[in-house]
């Protein structure tokens, strides 16, 4: 298995930054890699990548999530990828954001690429792209401040649970 890090520092406060990535299904737009990505449910997310004329479509799931620290996640069947983001805070308007990716290339391109280096050179030029985003933005685009242990959804801190009518029986 191949891994990948980077990081890169964000002039927006840490709770920015986490809320922004939390909003995967704009990932295409600073991930060149990235086609497409839908949330299904809360640890459940489908992708559609694309690097190097070869296409990949598949399930994710987050295992770990914790509003303004980290992201982790694994793919549900192949390709087998797995990941995680952290934020750290560098101060009041300004934070770390740190990429880590696991994966096992496949076939005679995805393998070339990652020996010669393209395929980290895309997650660090990603980042940056990040950046140049959040920070353009000077605002996130959504929020999701749920928190998962172990692949399950714990209760959002953030918000009461949804009030449930008591409807008229009878």
């Amino acid at each position: 298995m191949s891994v990948i890090e980077g990081a890169v520092d964000v002039d927006v406060p840490v709770r920015m930054a986490y809320n922004q990535w939390t909003q995967f299904e704009c990932f295409p737009q600073f991930m060149s890699g990235v086609r497409r990505v839908e949330r299904s449910r809360s640890s459940m997310t489908h992708w559609v990548t694309g690097f190097g004329g070869v296409s990949r479509e598949f399930d994710a799931e987050i295992t770990e999530q914790r509003p303004d620290d980290r992201v982790e996640w694994r793919t549900v069947g192949t390709p087998r990828l797995t990941g995680s983001v952290r934020f750290r805070s560098l101060g009041d308007t300004r934070c770390r954001v740190t990429l880590r990716i696991g994966f096992t290339p496949r076939g005679a391109a995805e393998r070339a690429a990652d020996a010669l280096g393209l395929v980290r050179r895309q997650v660090r030029a990603d980042l940056r792209r990040f950046k140049e985003f959040i920070e353009g933005q000077g605002r996130e685009t959504g929020q999701w401040r749920g928190t998962i242990s172990g692949g399950q959804v714990e209760p959002d801190a953030d918000r009461p649970p949804p009030h449930v009518p008591n409807w008229p029986t009878g």
